[in-house]
This record gives C-alpha cells, sequence and structure tokens, in this order.
C-alpha cells in the first residue's frame, strides 16, 4: 500500500480525506423505471422517493436499512451483455428470499458456495441485465 503523500499508480497522491464519503447509492439507468422499481420491491426495497413526468416515472430512489439504489430511465437501449457492474446484496435468510422470489416469477441461480467470499450466495439477473450476487449474511 502507498505511504501517505506518494504517487499512486501515476495519477493520485493519498491523503487522508479532510470529508470522507460515508455513503455509496448506486445509480442505475434502466429500460423501464417501473418495471425496476417492482422487480427491486421483490428483494425488499422501497421507493423512498420519485420524479415523475407527463405520467412517466423517469426516476426513483429505493432504500430498505442499508441498501440503496437510484434507477433512472435510460436515454438509449439497454444493453445486457454491456452491464459493467455487478451489484453484491445480502439477505438474513437467502432459502426464503430464493423461494421468495420463484413464487413471483423470477429465476433466481441455486445457492452455491461463494467461497472464499460468503458460504452461500446465488445470482440473478434485473430486468435490464445487471447482475446481482445475493449472499446470506453472517
Amino acid at each position: 500500500m502507498a505511504d501517505a503523500g506518494e504517487d499512486v499508480r501515476g495519477r493520485y497522491r493519498t491523503a487522508v480525506p479532510r470529508a470522507p464519503v460515508t455513503s455509496l447509492v448506486p445509480f442505475v439507468h434502466v429500460a423501464d423505471v417501473e418495471r425496476s422499481a417492482a422487480f427491486y420491491a421483490l428483494l425488499g426495497l422501497e421507493r423512498r422517493d420519485s420524479f415523475v413526468q407527463d405520467g412517466w416515472l423517469l426516476w426513483c430512489h429505493l432504500a430498505n436499512e442499508e441498501a440503496q439504489l437510484m434507477l433512472a430511465l435510460a436515454g438509449e437501449p439497454i444493453e445486457p451483455e454491456q452491464q459493467a457492474v455487478l451489484f453484491y446484496l445480502y439477505t438474513p435468510d437467502l432459502r426464503a428470499l430464493r423461494t421468495s422470489l420463484i413464487e413471483s416469477g423470477v429465476n433466481p441461480g441455486p445457492i452455491e458456495d461463494g467461497s472464499p467470499g460468503p458460504a452461500r450466495e446465488m445470482r440473478l439477473e434485473d430486468p435490464d441485465g445487471y447482475v446481482l450476487m445475493v449472499a446470506e449474511a453472517a
């Protein structure tokens, strides 16, 4: 690890920030905000705020406890094979969540060993092809 003030890969100098970031909320573009919000509701995220224009949901903020996500209407078509982000989510009961998703018509992958990470995790995709790994919280 670089020492404070040392050049990191020729780009940044490390230092303790005066005002560190304390929260990070993914903001993703989707083809249909309403559809994506309904999908994430199956994972327990609730709509906390939204922006509607001419009857169309263009943006919304979803949250549940520490989990947060913002969705916005994409200006261009979404191409699932080009999604370069992986969402990692945690649940206290992975089997119960998987059963609930299946009952709601979602097709999650099997629960597998995520070693060297979490002992139990499953993979699923949202309606726009974003990959979600859901792990059981220890």
